[in-house]
């Protein structure tokens, strides 16, 4: 049995202080969160970053470029994967639903990738869902994701595949066969969000079954469900993902201590079950990445 790869999300875009107030916000708490997930057996860091003021969500390259700088000062091995689903959230307005309403980011996809063309992390996540997200939708039409794709390739950088449901592969496996997505594959299976795939052993059975032979994947759920879907995921063959931007609890009502606590669980879940946890320098060479 291969050695399982555990990734840890950080931070995300929805996740506040009100949820956990150890949420790490501001670069150096960033990159230090980063840093203890990985001792804590996290191969993968998934990164958002939050503007230090505001702690709201941000797009800026220095601020993302000042995390991973911080990173690879201390470790070169961890394997860094920024997000690009910044900028794809769209609201109507109540007089004109052509026209955005406050809360909108919908941006053009090169904005949404600068900072990956920039900074050219390991991974970056490639959104292909296009969806209802609470009171807004989220955009990534195939011509945008298309072009996302071109300049992720061409930076040299990995993407993750990040689909939320079962047409959201089916549009990834045109673009692999197209070529707009040259190998490895590494694909990420979110199940959870309201209106997207379940987390349920029947939904991520079949999202597993659609998915190009040969391929890296990884699967988690959200809240409640992120641990029972490390499980669920080990067990179809998966990777796994843990972390804050998906649930902050490390059981029923009681907050996790931090992100690392997160990921001794998760690697503890593994051991159980009987799988090992993939090292950052064995999860590149399952990934394909180069070695730092």
């Amino acid at each position: 049995m291969a050695k399982t790869i555990i990734s840890c999300a950080l931070t995300g875009n929805i996740v506040t202080r009100e949820h956990h107030p150890r949420l790490p916000v501001t670069p150096a708490e960033i990159a230090q969160a980063a840093l203890d997930a990985a001792n804590a057996g996290a191969a993968v860091v998934h990164i958002h970053v939050r503007d230090p003021e505001t702690a709201r969500p941000s797009m800026r390259t220095e601020l993302y470029g000042e995390v991973m700088d911080r990173i690879r000062q201390v470790n070169r091995d961890l394997i860094i994967n920024l997000t690009t689903g910044e900028g794809g959230r769209f609201s109507p307005s109540d007089h004109d639903p052509k026209v955005a309403a406050e809360g909108s980011t919908l941006t053009l996809p090169e904005n949404r990738v600068a900072h990956v063309v920039a900074l050219k992390p390991d991974i970056c996540s490639l959104d292909f869902n296009t969806m209802n997200s609470g009171a807004n939708v989220v955009i990534n039409t195939p011509k945008n994701v298309r072009k996302m794709a071109k300049l992720i390739v061409d930076a040299g950088v990995l993407p993750e595949i990040e689909v939320f449901d079962s047409g959201d592969i089916h549009m990834a496996n045109d673009m692999i066969a197209d070529g707009t997505i040259p190998g490895p594959h590494l694909f990420q299976l979110v199940t959870g969000v309201k209106y997207g795939a379940a987390s349920t052993t029947t939904t991520l059975a079949y999202l597993k079954s659609i998915l190009p032979a040969g391929c890296q994947w990884s699967a988690f759920g959200l809240g409640r469900m992120e641990f029972p879907m490390v499980a669920q995921s080990f067990l179809l063959g998966g990777h796994v993902r843990v972390g804050f931007e998906d649930n902050v609890y490390i059981r029923r009502g009681e907050l996790a201590r931090d992100n690392a606590e997160l990921v001794e669980q998760a690697a503890s879940l593994l051991g159980i079950l009987g799988g090992e946890v993939a090292t950052a320098a064995e999860a590149r060479a399952l990934l394909g990445l180069a070695t730092r």
